[in-house]
């Protein structure tokens, strides 16, 4: 089993929910921090949705944010083997931020 100190960014260049972060079948994670930044003074709603493997997205943070920072990650996230992170902004080009985690990669385990 390896651990790994990964992040990812994301750029919201429109309106649709955005998948920002896939975890394979061989893996766990544990999300440390989403952070999500408005560049403007543009409210901007911002939903994130948690889809477990073979389930429906559901939403786990949600707030409104105006030329402001904000982690929706208040404690982390566990997420299983195919478990998807995804991100929704009312307002396209007005928003990016990034996921902080660590990867525990199971592919090298016995059984």
């Amino acid at each position: 089993m390896a651990n790994f100190y990964k992040s990812e960014t994301f750029d919201l260049t429109d309106t649709a929910l955005t998948t920002v972060l896939t975890i394979s079948t061989s893996a766990i994670a544990i999300v440390k921090s989403v952070q999500a930044c408005v560049i403007d003074n543009t409210n901007v709603d911002f939903e994130v949705f948690l889809k477990k493997s073979g389930g429906s997205d559901v939403e786990i943070a949600h707030s409104t944010l105006n030329k402001a920072t904000d982690n929706f990650s208040k404690d982390v996230i566990n997420m299983e083997a195919g478990d998807i992170l995804k991100v929704k902004a009312s307002v396209a080009d007005k928003a990016s931020g990034q996921v902080s985690y660590l990867l525990i990669d199971r592919s090298q385990e016995n059984g």
